[in-house]
């Protein structure tokens, strides 16, 4: 099975993907993680992208797709299957992916997208908290800490992100509305789209999936 997972910052790609992952036996590709690794590792790939985070750039389309295809040709013979987060992005990222895929004789069952308001999307990164020690993530509302700013797991200090607060969230929304939203109909003229509301809690969004994932399998 090879899903990806597509939707606005705040949707809840990330929680699906995490809650699914070992359940459906797939690779959980996601691009912020593959990009920390290879960073952390000092790869060859991960020092050419270091250069443009550390330069405030965006990773160009080219490398992070090179980037994937190295993920893909490395564990594609374990037919395990894959879980996209975060990518693609763009539609020259879309049709890569494909590429990259066909390569190696694989192909997309369907693209989830996870639609959600703007009020919801608001409410759940503006009440994100990230502990500063061991990166566990609350929620004020959602997923409250037991001490008010102290992480249940090592009790580090916890911290809002710079980028949680609604005027950069606004601004994410109108790029991921003039980059990615056309990446929705890249999928939908496949017939490969699939539409999930992500304003309902996690676990309605966990079993709406799930149902989605028997159909395909029925």
């Amino acid at each position: 099975m090879i899903i990806v997972l597509l939707g606005a910052p705040g949707a809840g790609k990330g929680t699906l993907a995490g809650a699914l992952k070992d359940e459906l036996g797939v690779h959980h590709i996601s691009t912020g993680d593959l990009i920390r690794a290879e960073i952390k590792a000092g790869s060859p790939i991960g020092l050419e992208i270091k250069r443009f985070v550390e330069s405030g750039g965006l990773v160009p389309d080219e490398v992070v797709t090179r980037m994937i295809e190295g993920k893909v040709k490395s564990t594609a013979s374990d037919n395990r299957g894959y879980m996209f987060d975060g990518f693609p992005r763009t539609g020259a990222q879309a049709t890569d992916l494909d590429k990259v895929l066909s390569a190696n004789g694989l192909a997309i069952d369907f693209a989830l997208y996870m639609e959600a308001s703007i009020d919801v999307v608001l409410q759940r990164l503006t009440g994100r908290r990230v502990c500063r020690k061991c990166g566990a993530l609350f929620h004020l509302t959602n997923m409250p800490p037991k001490k008010d700013g102290v992480c249940d797991v090592c009790g580090g200090e916890l911290y809002q992100r710079a980028d949680d607060n609604k005027e950069t969230i606004m601004k994410r929304m109108s790029v991921y509305n003039e980059q990615t939203m056309p990446i929705i109909d890249f999928y939908k003229k496949q017939s490969k789209l699939k539409t999930i509301n992500a304003d309902s809690g996690a676990e309605d969004v966990r079993k709406a999936l799930l149902q989605i994932l028997n159909g395909k399998k029925s």
